[in-house]
């Protein structure tokens, strides 16, 4: 049957065409379709060609960074003289506070370089706890959709199980025992030994139910004696709400595939997830914090030690984007055409006829269940079991009163079977099951698209942001060693408590008309020592 490209309550977002019409090529830049097939190498090549992209961006903003440290480093050097006499003569200029104009507007346009690529990044972090937390919420979505379906086939198992126990319990106790009280009487055995290959046949029917895990042998050891053994996955028939989680018992896809098992292990790979790219927005939040710390409090030491941290991040900030880029690809070939993927595939139709995939999948009021032959004469059977046991009731019980007690527990049996068989014909009703497909195919193809894209986007700002921050922190070293020669000197000038700035200048100046010591004082017609009642100098 073909596979149906669309999916009843779901349309593909705009975001999933956009990213699913990006060309594709493989290693041998071959054109290849978009088809989602993660098992195929040439579809793996296509995501590995997008994700060299990111690779490549990395080489480009190393070259970037390393083309501004061989400015700083090697080129400023020839200028180090001619900028050290324009420093002074600006000094003498300004007052000799230390600060020429040329250096300051250089030192204020490199520390604005800084703030604004840590401002981005500060931006960028915000962008990607927003996609993550959207990240999260799908795949949370997703993992409870998948809880009830597993909820849904469990129950149905449990209610096949307990009606096959039951009819075989009925048909080995109460029916035999029937049989030997009416002995050779055979207007009551007739109708004795039909309701037994009745109850025999409603249970090679439901036997034969295939849903999840194909035929369900019937068997000693089989089902646990409460007949809570599922046929689905090794989850307990409980409300997703209170479902045990259970550890992956395999490493490999358990063939056919269970909701319960690909429930447990999207809940296990999501929390590493959500705590890694908090740990990363974290690094980038400290390194951002820490970088206005050290361009503040002029530590050229802070700033060394955020550069190395700021290397890391840069690296990680590109990896993710790569990684980022091929998730967003391979999952908007996946939701553009989810029921191709599921009909096609293994792991789903292993043992499952794709008449059944189908008719859950799409739910079409046109198609008829492919349970509704089975279901029809189960029907017809515990119908019939009803009437001859009525029969029995009203004809034989009379003349043989022992058989009440086998008749009355056959009519227990068979009122509890009717009565699971009226809740199994609900749940295998396609709307449920199709309600959870098309639940997790917007919690994933919504919200976790949307969370994707949010962190692509954060990575790339991030990225931009923290290549930026390597291009202008070396000039802001170059600025703070020569501040702090500065500082260094004024500091030592200042340990004198009785000198002052008045001081100094008074002394440069007697120094400048005539390299007097700083003993002597200027009295109109000369220069006289202090204290002294001589004549002036002539």
């Amino acid at each position: 049957m073909a596979a149906i490209a669309t999916v009843p309550n779901y349309t593909p977002s705009i975001w999933v065409r956009l990213c699913h019409a990006i060309p594709r090529l493989d290693l041998n830049l071959k054109t290849r379709d978009s088809v989602f097939t993660p098992d195929s190498w040439e579809y793996q090549q296509t995501l590995l060609v997008l994700s060299s992209f990111s690779a490549i961006a990395l080489v480009l903003s190393l070259l970037v960074v390393l083309s501004f440290l061989i400015h700083y480093c090697c080129c400023r050097r020839g200028e180090g003289g001619r900028d050290a006499e324009e420093e002074e003569e600006d000094d003498d200029a300004s007052g000799g506070h230390g600060y020429s104009g040329r250096k300051g507007r250089g030192i204020c346009c490199v520390t604005w370089v800084s703030v604004a690529a840590v401002t981005l990044c500060c931006v960028a972090i915000g962008i990607g706890f927003y996609g993550n937390s959207e990240a999260n919420d799908g795949m949370y979505q997703l993992t409870s959709s998948l809880l009830t379906a597993n909820y849904t086939l469990a129950s149905i198992d449990l209610l096949i199980s307990d009606t096959v126990v039951g009819l075989q319990q009925s048909v080995s106790g109460p029916l035999t025992s029937m049989e030997e009280v009416f002995g050779g009487h055979k207007p009551a055995l007739v109708p004795t030994r039909s309701c037994r290959r009745l109850s025999e046949r409603v249970v090679s029917l439901l036997s034969n139910l295939t849903l999840g895990r194909g035929l369900i042998p019937i068997a000693d050891g089989f089902y646990r004696a409460n007949g809570s053994e599922s046929i689905v996955g090794a989850l307990t028939p409980a409300p997703p709400s209170v479902a045990p989680t259970l550890s992956p018992s395999a490493n490999s896809i358990p063939s056919p595939f269970s909701p319960g098992w690909a429930a447990n292990t999207l809940m296990v790979n999501e929390d590493y997830r959500w705590l890694s790219y908090v740990l990363l927005l974290l690094l980038d939040l400290v390194v951002c914090f820490f970088i206005l710390l050290g361009l503040a409090k002029q530590a050229r030491w802070l700033l060394i030690l955020m550069t190395v941290l700021a290397w890391l991040a840069l690296f990680l900030s590109w990896g993710s984007l790569g990684l980022e880029t091929a998730t967003v690809v391979a999952l908007s070939d996946f939701c553009f055409d989810p029921n191709t993927f599921v009909l096609n595939s293994t792991h789903f139709n292993s043992r499952t006829s794709t008449e059944i995939l189908d008719y859950y999948l799409t739910c079409s009021r046109k198609m008829s269940s492919p349970f509704q032959q089975i279901l029809t004469q189960s029907q017809r059977a515990l119908s019939s079991i009803h009437s001859h046991l009525s029969s029995l009731e009203r004809d034989a019980l009379p003349r043989f009163p022992k058989a009440e007690k086998s008749l009355r527990e056959v009519q227990q049996i068979l009122n509890a079977t009717e009565g699971n068989f009226h809740q199994l014909v609900a749940l295998l009703n396609c709307r449920g099951l199709n309600k959870d497909y098309v639940d997790s195919l917007k919690g994933l193809c919504y919200d976790g698209m949307e969370g994707l894209l949010y962190l692509s986007l954060y990575s790339f700002l991030s990225a931009l942001a923290f290549t930026a921050i390597l291009c202008s922190l070396p000039g802001a070293w170059r600025s703070f060693h020569s501040d702090s020669e500065e500082y260094e000197d004024s500091d030592s000038e200042s340990e004198d408590p009785f000198t002052s700035h008045q001081a100094r200048r008074q002394t440069a100046t007697g120094s400048q008309r005539g390299a007097l010591p700083p003993f002597y004082s200027y009295q109109g017609a000369g220069w006289t020592p202090p204290f002294s009642s001589a004549p002036p100098l002539p």
